[in-house]
Order: C-alpha cells, then sequence, then structure tokens
C-alpha cells in the first residue's frame, strides 16, 4: 500500500500511514504534521482507573450522547518473547513491561487526543502456569461460534489495542518500544514493550463519518463508492448507541484476584458489500441491519443520526421477532442480538468498540467486545446466529435473510482476559506477581 498523495485529506492520510506502518510511515507523518504536539500524560500513572479498558470518561460524545470512539485504532497480537528459558515471565520481565506501559501513560494523554489501550491475555498464555485461573474468570479457548463460518483462532499469548486520533501516535509508540529510541514525545522511556514481546501480528482499524467513505477504494466495495460520506462504518449506517451498550462497569469482573478486569472477545470480519449496496434499497438495509418494523415504520433516516441514542430496538419488538419473520420472510441482525444482550434485569451484557479496516486491500470489521464473561458473549453470538428461527422458518435460511450473515464472513476470532491495571504485566493466574508495578 501507498501513501496518498499531498492533496489527500489529513485524516485519510493518517489511516494510511498507519495502515502502511514502519519508520517510513512515521517519517512521512512527521514531515507532513510537523511538530504538532500531541499532549503529554499524567505524571504518575497509579492516578488513572485501574480498569484498563475505562476510555469513555476520557472520550468525546456526539449530540445524541453515544460515546465518540478514536478515529484510529491498532491491534498487535504479541507472543511472549522475555528473558525466560522455560517459557514462564519473570519478575524482570513483568518490571520491563509495566515500565515500558507506565511510559506510553506519561508520554501521551489518555484521551482520544493521545492514547488510550488495554491489554489482554489469551487463554493459551494463562496455559503455560501450573495453576488454574480462578473460578471468577470465564476464559475458554476461541471456537468458532457460528454455523457458517471457519475463522481462524487468534492464540497469540496478548493482545495490545491501542487507539487516538493521532496515528502518528500509534506509530511513535510502535516504532519507540518495539524498536529503539530514548525518549517517547517527549519523555525519557524506561521500559521496552519489544524486550518482552514479539509481534505475531499487526492488525489496524479506523472509524468516524467520512473515513469509511474516503477509503471504499478497496475489495468488497463496489467502484461507484456507494458509502455514504456522513456514515462512520462501511454498511452506511452508525452503531455504537449508548442505549444499546453496557456500562464500564458492568462488564467488569466483580469478584476474584482479577476483580476491575474484564473479558474481550476480539473477531475479525471480512464484508461483502457489492451485493449490500448492489441488492438493496434504503429500507431494505434497514430492515436486515435492524428490523423489518423500524423500516416498516421510517424509523431509520439517513445514516441513523436521527436514532439519538438508542437504535430503536425495543423490547416488544425482538420478543415479537418470530411474528415478524412470518410476516416479512426475514429477520433483522440487530433484533436477533438484542434477545440474548440482556440480563434478567434487562441490562445490556456486552460492551461494543467495532472499527473498519482496510487491511489486506478489503473491507473488514474488526469488533472487539467487553464484557464480565465470554460465555456472555456466546450467548449474543448464538441468539444473533438465529439458528432457531432458521429451524421454525423454512424461508429464513442461514447466510439468507437471516440479518446480515449473508454480507459478512468471520475470518478469526480470539478470547483474551484485560487485568486490572495493577495486573497488566505479565500476570500469573493467581494474580501473585513478584515484582510487578
Amino acid at each position: 500500500m501507498e501513501l496518498p498523495g499531498p492533496n489527500a485529506s489529513r485524516r485519510r492520510f493518517l489511516k494510511a500511514a498507519l495502515a502502511v506502518g514502519g519508520a517510513s510511515a512515521l517519517s512521512a507523518c512527521l514531515d507532513r504534521f510537523g511538530d504538532e504536539p500531541i499532549p503529554q500524560g499524567v505524571d504518575d500513572p497509579a492516578s488513572l482507573p485501574d480498569r484498563q479498558f475505562a476510555w469513555n470518561d476520557s472520550l468525546a460524545s456526539d449530540d445524541g450522547g453515544n460515546v465518540v470512539l478514536p478515529e484510529q485504532h491498532l491491534f498487535l497480537y504479541l507472543n511472549y518473547d522475555g528473558e525466560s528459558g522455560d517459557g514462564i515471565p519473570t519478575a524482570a520481565d513483568r518490571e520491563t513491561l509495566a515500565a515500558a506501559l507506565r511510559t506510553i501513560e506519561r508520554a501521551f494523554e489518555w484521551s482520544n487526543h493521545g492514547v488510550v489501550f488495554d491489554l489482554g491475555y489469551s487463554p493459551a498464555y494463562f496455559d503455560r502456569f501450573e495453576a488454574s485461573l480462578p473460578d471468577s474468570v470465564d476464559l475458554p479457548p476461541p471456537t468458532r461460534l457460528t454455523p457458517v463460518d471457519t475463522p481462524t483462532l487468534d492464540e497469540q499469548d496478548a493482545l495490545l489495542h491501542l487507539a487516538s486520533d493521532r496515528s502518528d501516535a500509534l506509530m511513535r509508540i510502535e516504532e519507540t518500544l518495539f524498536g529503539t529510541g530514548e525518549t517517547l514525545n517527549g519523555v525519557e522511556v524506561e521500559g521496552r514493550l519489544g524486550a518482552v514481546f514479539a509481534v505475531d501480528d499487526r492488525r489496524t482499524g479506523f472509524i468516524g463519518p467520512g473515513l469509511p467513505a474516503a477509503n471504499q477504494g478497496v475489495g468488497g466495495i463496489p467502484e461507484d463508492g456507494p458509502v455514504p460520506e456522513e456514515s462512520p462504518l462501511f454498511m452506511g449506517f452508525k452503531a455504537g448507541f449508548a442505549g444499546n451498550q453496557a456500562t464500564e462497569e458492568s462488564v467488569t469482573i466483580q469478584e476474584g484476584p482479577f476483580a476491575g478486569g474484564t473479558t474481550k472477545h476480539v473477531a475479525r470480519i471480512r464484508q461483502q458489500l457489492d451485493k449490500w449496496y448492489g441488492e438493496n434499497s434504503h429500507d431494505d438495509m434497514v430492515q436486515k441491519l435492524f428490523s423489518p418494523r423500524l423500516a416498516e415504520s421510517g424509523a431509520v433516516e439517513g445514516v441513523g443520526n436521527n436514532l439519538g441514542d438508542n437504535s430503536g430496538i425495543t423490547e416488544e419488538i425482538y420478543e415479537r421477532i418470530d411474528e415478524t419473520a412470518d410476516e416479512f420472510g426475514l429477520v433483522g441482525h440487530a433484533e436477533k442480538a438484542a434477545r440474548g444482550n440482556r440480563d434478567d434485569e434487562g441490562n445490556v451484557r456486552t460492551l461494543r468498540r467495532h472499527v473498519e479496516s482496510t487491511d489486506n486491500e478489503n473491507a473488514s470489521l474488526h469488533f472487539p467486545s467487553y464484557q464480565q464473561t465470554i460465555s456472555e458473549f456466546e450467548a449474543v453470538q448464538e441468539a444473533m446466529n438465529g439458528t432457531d428461527l432458521v429451524g421454525d422458518h423454512p424461508e429464513i435460511d442461514p447466510r439468507v435473510k437471516n440479518g446480515i450473515f449473508r454480507y459478512i464472513f468471520v475470518e478469526n476470532r480470539g478470547n483474551f482476559l484485560v487485568p486490572p491495571r495493577s495486573l497488566r504485566a505479565v500476570p500469573t493466574p493467581t494474580g501473585e506477581l513478584s515484582g510487578a508495578e
């Protein structure tokens, strides 16, 4: 991939530079934007919330009260590569990693203007220890989860997910803490990520009105450029409504040594949107992405900005889904998922932070979901599969007329434990650390 020319917009250039990565892309960013400052972080990282994933209070909100995610995202899939000869992280590894993470927090403000991030660990990472994770942590190995996909299962040791409006900030972290350099955004480097981890895979993402439209010249999207300018996502609608998102508090593990942490499932989904835009009117899209009931009432205007802080999928709508299937011969993605995404009190169970990608020159989606237990995510996925609806309604196929399955294909899945900040440096399953932060 080549970087856009000098006339490309700032946001498009930053997105493309992050996708390319490396010293040359970072240099191009610095050449183009000069020394425009990035706000530095805190002197004492211990002053930050103990929840690594506590991003929301530091991010902006839109006119509907929905959290606005940082525009640029970097997903680094990591394997342990520290000092230990037996694969068990040492106290020295923990201190080195803790120092590296503290360096990021001192170097960059905890916000979309600086950098927010979290570091999670896979079941494969914890398998190296003799002890097991406590019962308060539900972290099974990843599985396929849908009857229509056969994804690659991500079993790297860890996932570092960084996000910012400034892709040059993310590239500075990558180039400095996995490479060389004595300072990071004017802050002295205390430890290097590359001393403990090796990067196994690097994935990038983006989100925000205008960015999908500016980057739609890739596989999976029609050549005539149908993605609306105002859409934050490739499918032409907004998502992440506050009323349909769990709170950070509610997805937090409440008991045991990892209290204050959470679990995180991340899927990478290839999108085939030639058919999405070629086959469907606006109302057809609303039927399949939301519900035929919302299309019937004309509830979704344009990309959905009129919806405010709620997708419009009410309890009445998702409880009538069998009736909807009978009447319309299809069901919507959101109404299916909503059946599994509520607890006994009606509270939302998962917090999603999905972003688009053009990695591999094809439209795709990175889908991180946070919840107290992976079982909760699997229950939501089971409801979204619509297997019961397929069995009861012959006109609905596992792929066709079943939400948006005709247009999305899961390529990767991984499960991770995101420990509290105090235990984030190569933890043991018991949470008992020597030489930790």
